[in-house]
């Protein structure tokens, strides 16, 4: 399988974007979406040496992790994380952040080379409560080895968190901004794939030729690797439309677009037609 390297083309765009406010708010978003799946054991440890039974932190692997934004979040809420990039540029974006953190959620985290191809050199046979891929399928050629690969590291009942470009949304962000040529264009490339068989392409704002997932044929691929749908959330609706170099200058700049993107990315007929689907999983069985 092709490994996620396609994106090394738009790598130093994405760093360069980090602190912007569509790129604030779409992993403020995640985060709040993922914490619905995930405890917050973070408050915990004053009862250590108590008879209150402390739950144990998840064993979290972090797939394509970049900069480490959602791994440092789990870390936070007391999670250990195994953070893998193939990239060292990115590894080093992961190390920065990290350094900023307190000892604890510091402590908590693990960066190393790897991603997708290379799980089992990178992780062995190791099986996780949660296995996160966030923003990478979009540079492989197809879903299905990717989605193999992962199964085979989510432990029984342990759950998958996958972030991929939504197929149904991809003519939404030019038709909203009156480039219709690029909408007729994006229709005709579903209608072209679907016809075909395959995925549909189209170029993303990095100037990277990317590959988008049909929510509905995504799950049918899970549900062959063991892996049953527990929530499909819906990421940059409205943000989608904040311009891509637009600063994120303070918390009231963020706060209000967090809310109605979370609101709007839980209902439809909003959800199905974001940019992004965060879809969530839960290993049930053996892959058929």
């Amino acid at each position: 399988m092709a490994r996620d390297t396609d994106f090394g083309v738009g790598r130093q765009q994405w760093l360069d974007r980090l602190g912007n406010l569509r790129n604030v708010v779409r992993q403020e978003v995640i985060a709040r979406q993922l914490a619905r799946h995930v405890p917050d054991i973070s408050g915990m440890t004053a009862m250590a040496g108590t008879q209150v039974p402390m739950p144990p932190p998840l064993q979290v692997l972090d797939v394509g992790a970049g900069q480490a934004t959602q791994a440092i979040r789990l870390a936070r809420l007391g999670h250990l994380v195994t953070a893998l990039d193939p990239d060292p540029q990115m590894r080093d974006a992961a190390a920065a952040a990290l350094a900023l953190e307190e000892p604890g959620v510091l402590s908590r985290v693990e960066v190393r080379p790897g991603g997708l191809g290379t799980l089992d050199a990178a992780v062995g046979d190791a099986a996780y409560d949660l296995v996160l891929c966030h923003g990478v399928f979009m540079y492989l050629p197809a879903a299905d080895p990717a989605v193999a690969e992962l199964a085979r590291h989510v432990a029984p009942g342990g759950l998958l968190s996958l972030v991929v470009r939504n197929a149904a949304g991809l003519a939404l962000r030019p038709a909203l901004r009156g480039r219709w040529s690029e909408v007729t264009a994006l229709l005709d490339e579903v209608a072209a794939a679907r016809a075909q068989g395959r995925d549909p392409v189209y170029t993303n704002e990095l100037g990277v030729t990317a590959r988008a997932d049909d929510v509905a044929t995504l799950n049918e691929v899970c549900r062959a690797a063991g892996l049953g749908p527990v929530a499909h959330h819906g990421v940059r609706i409205a943000s989608d439309q904040v311009p891509v170099d637009a600063a994120a200058r303070s918390p009231e700049d963020v706060e209000p677009l967090v809310e109605v993107e979370v609101r709007l990315g839980d209902v439809d007929p909003y959800r199905q037609v974001a940019t992004l689907a965060h879809l969530v999983y839960r290993r049930t069985s053996e892959p058929n």
